[in-house]
């Protein structure tokens, strides 16, 4: 089958590889339909994300039809078309019981990397290097899922696939955002990034009733869509002050809820990014935490902070004394899909959760080089690229 594998910092390759068997019983073979980038794995693509192999295959974000069906799955037959979380939980450890999903014990084979990285292993994720368990991706024909039961969900008839495709991560992702960052009625809510990701928190936390939303970024296009799709308010951090921006909407008190959305390689226009940049390039530090630091700055005394966008090791000058002096919660996490896939399947059949215009690109696996470079340039004001194998 044809794959868009890594072939080494900033190189991708359509190749023709193996086509996956069922190795489990509780396993499924989908035939993906489309299957989507995603700014984390721009990470992968940079290098910063130090465990990727020459041939490993990207992606982590799909929707498809059932083709094979393991001889212990219960809840799929063939024929089915499912979305597929992108990260891998086995349903019965004691994470899973507890609903932590992106934490399960068994999800990830390669426990040794992560260990030493960050103390435990997290669960596994498709596509994403080897320290999240080295699974293939799904840009490719086809993709084995280990655990079908527990992570697939069946799209119901009247969600159209290009929707449903982004309730496999950006919209669970950017929902745990609002929900475990706490957003209540009445609160003002402020979320760094514009990407899907991003524009999905602010949605959630729209539809959980909050009396404002802001969210930050630098590309009109971008902000555009937050205000024509999501029903939120924009600033524009390269026009304005987003902290004096911030207090003023906000009688001096600050967001209740601060949602960054961005990542490792954020950027800014204070001297803060120029020292993050070099420190990065050296490897003096893994993580550009630009956005983190502002939303910790931004959030009013005693309010949540949640960190959305990937981090994968060291950062410096965070403010922790911000975090302790404010009362801060400050929380994180990758997403935790199983819990909330099915929820949203039901909002995008209501309508409530729309997610079409995130897909600005449709090409086919074959142009997968193009469609990573019109992403990570944001070229033709490119916001995901979807791939159809």
């Amino acid at each position: 089958m044809k794959a868009l594998t890594w072939r080494g910092i900033n190189s991708l390759e359509v190749e023709t590889i193996d086509d996956p068997a069922i190795l489990n019983g509780h396993d499924v073979i989908v035939k993906v339909e489309l299957t989507v980038t995603c700014g984390s794995d721009l990470h992968l693509l940079g290098g910063y994300i130090p465990t990727m192999r020459a041939g490993d295959v990207l992606g982590h974000e799909f929707v498809g039809e059932v083709v094979e069906v393991g001889s212990a799955v219960s809840k799929h037959q063939i024929g089915d078309r499912v979305v597929v979380c992108s990260f891998i939980a086995c349903g019965n450890c004691w994470f899973c019981k507890h609903e932590l999903y992106s934490l399960c014990d068994n999800g990830n084979n390669n426990d040794a990397i992560p260990e030493t990285l960050w103390g435990y292993a997290p669960g596994g994720c498709f596509g994403y290097s080897h320290a999240m368990g080295g699974w293939t991706g799904s840009h490719a024909e086809y993709i084995r899922v280990p655990y079908a039961d527990v992570g697939a969900f069946k799209v119901p008839d009247g969600v159209s696939s290009e929707r449903a495709l982004f309730a496999s991560d950006s919209a669970p992702t950017g929902w745990m955002g609002a929900d475990l960052g706490g957003v209540q009625p009445g609160d003002v809510v402020a979320v760094w990034g514009a990407g899907a990701v991003g524009q999905m928190a602010a949605r959630a936390a729209v539809l959980l009733g909050a009396e404002r939303v802001v969210v930050i970024d630098r590309y009109q296009y971008r902000l555009d869509q937050v205000q024509t799709h999501i029903g939120a308010d924009t600033l524009d951090y390269t026009k304005t002050s987003v902290l004096a921006e911030l207090k003023e909407m906000t009688g001096g008190r600050g967001p209740d809820v601060c949602i960054e959305a961005v990542g490792m390689e954020a950027h800014s226009t204070g001297p803060d990014y120029l020292y993050d940049q070099v420190k990065q390039q050296l490897r003096l530090q893994t993580d550009r935490p630009t956005a983190v630091r502002e939303a910790i700055m931004a959030c009013r005394k005693g309010g949540s902070v949640f960190v959305l966008g990937v981090f994968g090791g060291l950062v410096d000058k965070f403010p922790l004394g911000a975090v302790m002096n404010n009362g801060l919660t400050l929380r994180s996490a990758q997403q935790h899909g199983q819990r909330y896939v099915p929820m949203l399947l039901e909002r995008m059949a209501a309508d409530e959760l729309k997610t079409e215009h995130l897909a600005t690109h449709i090409m086919p696996i074959d142009e997968g080089p193009k469609g990573y470079d019109i992403f990570k340039n944001k070229k033709d004001n490119c916001v995901r690229t979807v791939f159809r194998p």
